[in-house]
C-alpha cells in the first residue's frame, strides 16, 4: 500500500439502488469522482438548449459534514455539448430522495439519453460549517478588495 492510500480514509455511505444500473464506482485509484449513469424507462432527447431532470434511481444518506457534489463529465461536454446545468450540484446529508441530474444540451443538435448513459460525475466531500463573527472591519491583504481580472492579463 503507498503513502497516498494509507493517508485516504474511506466512509460508509448507505445507498439504496433502485435502478438496473451497477453502483457507481471509481474508474481509477486516483479518481475523486463515480461517474453516474441515467435510469430511464425510455430514452430522452434534449433538442439543442433543452434542459431535463434525468433520474439516476439512487438514494443516498451521506454522514453529517459530508456532500455530494455533481458534476460535469468532460467526454459528454467536450464532444457533446452535454453538461450539468448547475454545476456543481450539491447533494446535503439530510437530503433522502432521488439523486436527480439537470442535464442541458448546449449544442446545435439534439442529444439522447439512454438508461445506463453516464451522465455526470458524483464527487463526496467532507465541508464545514460558518459560525459568523460579525466585526467593523477586516484585515488588510495584499491582494485587498481587488477582483474579477484586477490583475490584468499577461
Amino acid at each position: 500500500m503507498n503513502e497516498q492510500n494509507m493517508q485516504r480514509k474511506d466512509i460508509a455511505v448507505k445507498v439504496v439502488n433502485r435502478s438496473k444500473n451497477a453502483l457507481p464506482a471509481y474508474s481509477t485509484p486516483g479518481s475523486a469522482g463515480m461517474d453516474l449513469r441515467a435510469s430511464l424507462s425510455e430514452p430522452v432527447v434534449l433538442a439543442p438548449m433543452q434542459r431535463a431532470l434525468i433520474p439516476t434511481g439512487l438514494y443516498i444518506a451521506l454522514p453529517e459534514g459530508f456532500e455530494c457534489q455533481i458534476r460535469p463529465r468532460s467526454g459528454l461536454a467536450l464532444k457533446h455539448g452535454v453538461t450539468v446545468l448547475n454545476t456543481p450540484g450539491t447533494i446535503d446529508s439530510d437530503y433522502r430522495g432521488e439523486v436527480r441530474v439537470i442535464l442541458v444540451n448546449l449544442s446545435d443538435t439534439p442529444f439522447v439519453v439512454n438508461d445506463g448513459e453516464r451522465i455526470c460525475q458524483m464527487v463526496v466531500a467532507r465541508h464545514e460549517r460558518v459560525d459568523w463573527q460579525v466585526v467593523e472591519s477586516l484585515d488588510d491583504t495584499e491582494r485587498g478588495a481587488g477582483g474579477f481580472g484586477h490583475t490584468g492579463v499577461e
